[in-house]
């Protein structure tokens, strides 16, 4: 386990690429019970496993880039594809040694584990509003969206999983400084952004280009990348509940994203109708 932070950003893409990494409990139990049966595997049903874990997704994207030769025209950005394009046999017998989260943060006392998991299920959160709105949307490639939702918040999940102590003192600097920002304190513990880190990973990886575009926050002007990060705000910002304070903004732009309103995006969202006066935009004296 590491606890300090690594003197270059390379010192931080070595440490993450040569170590195989860990994937969730549950996915390497569902993957052992489907390889005990290879027959009656159902391709569909193996990808919607992966696409609920952050770390099993990008590794099987980083190792289907270089498979694909030059035949194919463009990147493969789904992971159905991937694993048609591998093959069922092949792709089992790729990912057969896999080591979980749950052990390789076990060390690290409850705290670590607590925390990586907080971070995951947030990134299947946001997955999951990113698909739901790219439905709604009609996106000519949903997955695509739920992928870069999924994926946005890579490097802070690797960074728990490897360096749970920097992630207990970010979290724990933000906690003690609510004015600060996260990056800022990011680049107190780590000495680079999560941003940096993930930004020199996805090159590393050779990730198709469609996919860090959509990862990345600067290209928000573009619906699909608005419909990202806009998920990953809402699953952030509602980690903890419903009464953050910047919620009301969220649903504000979600709703001119999907042409509906604020009080409709509550409805779909499941929440309570707002008091009257607030729903109409008025507040109370």
């Amino acid at each position: 386990m590491l606890d300090h932070a690594l003197p270059d950003i390379d010192s931080w893409t070595l440490l993450f690429s040569n170590n195989g990494l860990p994937v969730l409990r549950v996915t390497k139990r569902r993957l052992e019970e489907m390889r005990a049966d290879l027959d009656r595997v159902d391709a569909r049903e193996l990808a919607r496993l992966i696409l609920q874990d952050p770390i099993m997704t990008v590794r099987v994207l980083a190792y289907i880039q270089p498979l694909r030769g030059r035949s194919l025209q463009r990147d493969i950005t789904t992971i159905a594809s991937a694993v048609m394009m591998a093959g069922i046999e092949p792709f089992f017998h790729r990912f057969s040694e896999l080591f979980t989260i749950e052990d390789q943060v076990k060390g690290a006392g409850p705290q670590a584990l607590l925390g990586v998991l907080q971070v995951i299920r947030r990134a299947q959160r946001a997955a999951d509003y990113a698909q739901e709105w790219a439905i709604w949307r009609h996106d000519i490639n949903m997955e695509e969206v739920r992928i870069a939702a999924l994926l946005h918040d890579l490097s802070e999940i690797l960074v728990w999983c490897s360096a749970p102590k920097l992630g207990l003192s970010i979290q724990e600097m933000l906690k003690a400084h609510p004015g600060m920002r996260s990056a800022e304190a990011q680049k107190i513990a780590l000495g680079f952004t999560f941003h940096d880190i993930q930004s020199e990973l996805c090159r590393v990886w050779h990730l198709p280009e469609l996919l860090q575009t959509l990862i990345n926050d600067d290209n928000s002007d573009h619906p699909r990348v608005k419909n990202v990060i806009l998920a990953v705000r809402l699953a952030r910002h509602s980690s903890h509940g419903w009464d953050d304070a910047a919620l009301p903004d969220d649903f504000k732009e979600i709703g001119e994203l999907l042409n509906i309103t604020p009080e409709a995006v509550r409805q779909r969202l499941g929440l309570e109708p707002m008091p009257a006066r607030e729903a109409d935009g008025q507040t109370h004296p």
